[in-house]
């Protein structure tokens, strides 16, 4: 993939979004599982970085943004690993912006929460009669959001929003932030 990216010139943006999570319970997860997803959410994000790194230090400029997660600093007792691959993710960053002290290259985190997609729609539509949440797709989501992940806002977060925080980190108006986790989750998370 570096390869095929670089064909283009050199790369200055990189945004590390790469994951994955099985619904399953500290019983339910092998050291196998957390193997697993360690190396996908984390060890990736790690590759990415040490191919890209050199590009930005020659430029004496870059953004690695790396997607972190709520779960990562306030973690729920489901899917343990992903939790921690998540707060792994967000210790990463902060590191390697320490690392990159006075080079022109900023690390940081978006923090999404509970971002609408296409999965989390059939899953609403499918579980809306289950749980009463209503009919109409605004009144099923308002519910839902009460039921499953309360925030300020009332709502799941889109991923233009997501995107959003992700333009303003890789723009020169964020040359001033760096080991920084910007959270775009609502509200979701309190007290931090």
């Amino acid at each position: 993939m570096i390869k095929e990216a670089l064909k283009n010139g050199k790369i200055d943006i990189l945004v590390n979004n790469a994951g994955f999570y099985k619904h399953t319970s500290w019983t339910g997860t092998s050291a196998e599982d957390w193997l697993e997803v360690y190396n996908a959410n984390v060890v990736s994000y790690v590759r990415m970085i040490q191919r890209v790194l050199p590009q930005m230090k020659e430029l004496g400029w870059g953004r690695p943004i790396h997607i972190g997660g709520g779960l990562g600093i306030q973690p729920i007792r489901e899917q343990p690993y992903y939790n921690a691959t998540l707060a792994a993710r967000h210790n990463l960053s902060v590191s390697l912006a320490r690392e990159l002290k006075e080079t022109g290259i900023t690390s940081n985190v978006v923090s999404p929460g509970a971002i609408m997609n296409e999965s989390v729609e059939e899953w609403l539509n499918s579980a809306a009669k289950q749980k009463s949440w209503g009919s109409s797709f605004d009144e099923i989501e308002k519910n839902a959001v009460k039921d499953t992940v309360p925030n300020d806002a009332g709502r799941f977060g889109r991923p233009e929003e997501i995107a959003a925080a992700v333009c303003y980190l890789a723009s020169p108006y964020a040359d001033y932030v760096s080991g920084a986790l910007l959270r775009v989750d609502g509200g979701t998370v309190k007290g931090i």
